[in-house]
């Protein structure tokens, strides 16, 4: 049995009786009636992902992979790719957002070559990054192909080798991503898969102009003519038009998932890998936590499809894993009001005259991030 077949075997959907613990702890909370909403459901959710009412989620990690796309030869941006690799020195260095962000939330940057143009072995030998080098760079995807199918299948393994790897000194994983030219293969696994035009879920990534757009929009409408994706199978819509990095994202999402962890999903690309990861294991969908809403077009498409909400909303589209970095506090914060703040009882606070039916304000335990 494969690495691939065995972490989809492994991926069971979060456990019910802790989910109710949590609930039924948080119900006795000191304060009205799940005052503090939506924090009080990711700490239910949290608890049936870990399988425990006191879940673990002081050791993050956001793994950033890195790859380049054959497909910026078509000018889908406004940027050279060259700058793939620039970028990833500087995350080296500690100079990129992501760096910024994650030493505020104290999460660990993980970067991974997945298949940049440029050379990057002299970081790799120096262990300032992890290679897990497919190719330099994918086919042009609008001419053919951008990878075969056994390269898809070594970019998902090698992403849930990555979640391996890391799983015993991380708690939580965050999900990033570096790549000129990579919001349009994700534009079009987001197309295939979702089922909607590509014209709904294409947007400007770098910035480019309404008459780049346009262009943008037809090189995906043709990469798909070409290559005919099968929606129900993810490796084939990976191998047709996605990229390297996306395939270590989705692996990076299965392999935190068989692990019982917490994957904090950020932008439009992590997105498209989680979107690969659902057609594999549709049961990743209760281990990912959607960290933002990301201004790229199509983003809040993807999140439907896999019934996610985003926590935060603040006009990002930068990608890097900054959006997952933010949202790290807001998880290591659910876990605090289930743990630390006292229960009526414990805290011999008189709780409010019964009303009704129903519990005073706030939303219902029942409501979570995963639909049910």
């Amino acid at each position: 049995m494969s690495l691939l077949e065995s972490t989809i075997r492994s991926i069971l959907p979060a456990d019910e009786a802790a989910r109710a613990a949590a609930r039924a702890r948080l119900d006795q909370l000191a304060m009205p009636h799940w005052a503090l909403g939506r924090l009080m459901d990711l700490a239910v959710d949290l608890a049936g992902m870990t399988r425990s009412v006191t879940p673990a989620v002081a050791r993050k990690a956001i793994v950033v992979m890195a790859a380049d796309h054959g497909v910026v030869a078509e000018g889908v941006s406004k940027y050279p790719q060259a700058v793939t690799a620039q970028m990833v020195a500087t995350f080296v260095r500690g100079g990129a957002g992501i760096n910024a962000l994650a030493r505020l939330s104290g999460a660990r940057v993980v970067v991974v070559d997945m298949g940049v143009a440029s050379d990057l072995s002299a970081l790799a030998e120096a262990g300032r990054i992890v290679s897990q080098r497919i190719a330099p760079g994918t086919q042009n995807m609008a001419k053919g192909p951008a990878m075969a199918r056994l390269e898809a299948v070594r970019a998902v393994e090698a992403g849930i080798e990555i979640a391996r790897d890391l799983g015993p000194t991380v708690d939580v994983f965050g999900t990033g991503d570096m790549g000129i030219g990579n919001t349009t293969p994700s534009a079009a696994i987001a197309a295939v898969i979702t089922g909607r035009a590509v014209a709904e879920v294409t947007g400007r990534g770098t910035g480019i102009d309404d008459e780049g757009l346009l262009h943008k929009v037809a090189v995906i409408e043709r990469a798909l003519e070409v290559n005919r994706p099968d929606p129900e199978d993810g490796l084939h819509v990976l191998a047709k038009v996605g990229g390297f990095e996306v395939g270590g994202l989705a692996g990076l999402i299965l392999g935190a998932a068989a692990q019982r962890k917490p994957v904090v999903l950020d932008g439009f690309i992590s997105t498209a890998g989680a979107l690969i990861a659902y057609t594999l294991a549709p049961a990743v969908a209760d281990y990912v936590v959607a960290a933002h809403r990301s201004t790229e077009k199509g983003h809040e498409v993807m999140l439907a499809h896999l019934g996610k909400k985003p926590l935060l909303d603040l006009g990002m589209r930068l990608g890097e894993g900054t959006g997952a970095a933010l949202a790290m506090s807001l998880v290591e914060g659910a876990v605090r009001i289930l743990t630390e703040v006292a229960t009526f009882a414990e805290a011999a606070v008189s709780q409010a005259e019964s009303k009704g039916p129903r519990p005073l304000g706030g939303h219902p335990p029942e409501r979570s991030e995963t639909p049910r």
